[in-house]
This record gives structure tokens, sequence and C-alpha cells, in this order.
């Protein structure tokens, strides 16, 4: 029986195929701004560039904050992944003088697609697709590699030669410029971030949850000064065959994700949840990176408007969703939070309307969690009584 999330997802993408380009021993054509670290061979890393074979501007390829908004559909989006091809080197974290790795610091700060070449130790192979990234072509050893002058984007440049900024300070920074989320993510996995003498290479999965995080942090230090909201709101998007419906409570920070996949292989309906209070959370969270880019998300929503709130997000995943990594919560939540929201007076009002939109009952999820339920036997409420009403 499954019990966790990422078993569960790891079955689910064990049985989708993925149809990646063909390519062969040598590539020529245009690498977006765009590498991937692995994380297995940790302290060591394999790590390289993400290219296409072909040439011009293939930005969009791994710019996930404009797949949203330009509604481009799952069908696109896996498109685009599976035609970026993977090259590999195994270097130590710590080796940034390496040349190899100066070109991956080149990629991940240039401002726009940059013409490649690599020659391969064996024709790229295969596609992949996890439980807890994007998915992308076929990879291979690469033994060659060169790029044509790179035009650094400004801000991640002056990042990158203030040795003096720590970590933490520069993402808020850089977020604050407006700066793409995936791009300072690539800068701070690179080791083109922080301090001198603490920069190394980040696992791609690791520096986007470090990114989320930092930020979330950040923004929390200056939610909490902020007066709570009056009435309870209600936001809610959907795309890429998900559906999140996201609720404001007027209290203290204090925040529940659930998400629930919903016959996507068999007739099965699981529902994960995770939560803190409002003293955070020191262990890592058992739902996975979503929690952190979701706790961002609205957190910078809340500091923009100078307001403090509690969160639940209620999200459903439907037949034809495949796993596309982190950012399809972010962008997803981001679009929501940018929309008119409805306000009810009443955490009961607030579910009740939720439930017209969802196709889980919300009885389900409240007896899978734990602040929902709190919050309604805090109204001297029992759950058998609250859903007959």
């Amino acid at each position: 029986m499954i019990t966790t999330k990422n078993a569960y997802l790891k079955k689910l993408t064990e049985n989708i195929q993925m149809k990646s380009v063909k390519v062969g021993k040598d590539l020529e054509g245009s690498t977006p701004p765009s590498v991937f670290i692995g994380r297995w061979s940790y302290p060591k890393v394999y790590a390289g560039p993400m290219m296409v074979g072909e040439t011009g501007d293939t930005y969009i390829m791994d710019s996930p904050e404009s797949w949203i908004g330009e509604n481009k559909t799952q069908d696109e989006i896996i498109n685009y992944r599976m035609n970026l091809v993977r090259g590999k080197q195994l270097i130590k974290i710590d080796d940034l003088e390496n040349p190899f790795v100066e070109k991956l610091q080149d990629i991940s700060l240039a401002s726009k697609s940059i013409d490649s070449e690599a020659q391969f130790k064996k024709r790229p192979r295969g596609a992949v697709l996890s439980e807890d990234s994007m998915p992308h072509g076929p990879s291979a050893a690469i033994e060659k590699f060169d790029i044509d002058a790179v035009r650094w984007d400004k801000q991640l440049e002056k990042t990158f030669y203030d040795t003096d900024l720590r970590a933490s300070e520069a993402v808020t920074k850089l977020h604050d410029k407006d700066v793409p989320f995936s791009a300072m993510q690539k800068a701070f996995s690179v080791g083109a971030i922080g301090t001198r003498y603490k920069r190394k290479l980040v696992p791609t999965r690791w520096s986007i949850t470090a990114c989320d995080s930092t930020l979330a942090d950040e923004f929390l230090k200056e939610v909490r000064r902020f007066d709570q909201i009056e009435t309870y709101r209600v936001y809610e998007y959907g795309s890429l065959k998900n559906y999140y419906t996201i609720i404001l409570t007027p209290t203290e920070w204090q925040y529940e994700w659930y998400e629930a996949f919903i016959k996507l292989m068999n007739k099965e309906e699981l529902i994960f949840s995770d939560y803190e209070k409002n003293s955070g959370k020191k262990e890592y969270s058992t739902v996975g990176g979503c929690f952190y880019t979701c706790k961002m998300t609205v957190l910078d929503a809340l500091r923009r408007e100078k307001k403090q709130a509690g969160l639940i997000v209620l999200r459903e995943a439907y037949e034809g969703y495949v796993p596309l990594g982190v950012f399809n919560v972010r962008e997803n939540i981001k679009e929501a939070m940018q929309l008119p929201y409805k306000e009810f007076e009443t955490l009961k009002d607030a579910l009740a309307y939720c439930g017209t939109k969802l196709k889980l009952p919300i009885s389900r999820y409240v007896k899978t969690g734990t602040l929902l339920n709190d919050m309604l036997h805090s109204k001297q409420t029992t759950l058998d009584a609250y859903f007959k009403k």
C-alpha cells in the first residue's frame, strides 16, 4: 500500500512513457540559459548544460515563468523538455575554477540563448521523468563543449561579482529586482551566488528548495509585523490538469498544504498533506518542494499587500496529469494570487464554496489534515455536526 507522496509519484512516473529527441554524438545548436546538476554522487555531482539541437531563440524551453501565463499546454511543455539534451561531467562541488564549470556559469547568467556545440562520449539516449524534478530529454557524458560569447543578465552579473553578499540577501535582492525565480535558482546552483568561500555547486533539486525556503523565511519576517486580514478569502486557479483553492484565514501565520491525486492510474483517490504552525517547521516537508514554493509565493503576495494571514491550500490533480516539477505549483499559485478573491465571514462558508469547485468532498481533506481539524474544533464544532449542517 502506498503511504507517501514520493512513493506514489515514483510509481506514477514509471508508467509514463516519454519520447525524446534523437541526436548523434555531435550536437550543434542553441542552449537556453539552462543547466542541470544531479545529486547522486554528492559531494561529486554530474553537472552540465541542457542543449537544443536547433539554432535561434530557445529561451522558452527552460523558462517556466512564461508557460502558465502564455497558456502553454502540458503537451507543449513536455515537448520543450524532451528536446533538451543533457550533457554531463562528474565534478567536485568546490571545483568552481574548472573551465567546464565556468562555461556553466556563463550559461546560467546569460540573458538569452547561447550558440553551442558539444561532442559526447556516446550518443545521448533515454529520457528522464522523475517524481521530483522537471523532465528532460536524452543525456550522455560530454567530452568537448564550447559556447559563443555570452552577455550576462545585468542583475545576475552584479550579484556574481559581489562576493561579500550572503546568499540569502542575494536571492531576496534578485527577487525584488524581478529576476525570474528559475534564473536565480540556476545561478545559485552553479555557485554564482553567495560569499566568496561558501560558493559551491548545488544539485538542481536542492537549489530550488533552498531558494524557495530562503525567500519564504525572509518574507515571513516582514509578514509577521502586519495586521491580520479581517475575513476569510478564497483564491482559485486551474491549469495543467490541476485545480487549486487557496484559503487565507484571519489569523496569525499558519499553513497547511493538501494535494489530492484522483484516478491517475486506476481508481485511486489519495490525499497527502503537511503543515506548520506559527512557530515554523524544522524537518523537511513530507510532501516535498511544493510545500516551500507555495509558502513563498503566498507570503510574497501578503508582504506586497502588507497583510498577515493563515493559509490553507487544497490542490487536486486529475486524469492525464504528469509531474513536471514544483514550478507547476509556484506559477499556478502566483496566477491565483493575482486574481480577485471571494470573501466569507466564516471558515465554514469558505470551505463550502471550495467544495463546489473540488471533486473530492471537503470532509476528506479535513479528516486527512491537522490545522483544518484544529480550526474547526476550536469553534466547538465536531466534524460530524459540521458536515451535517
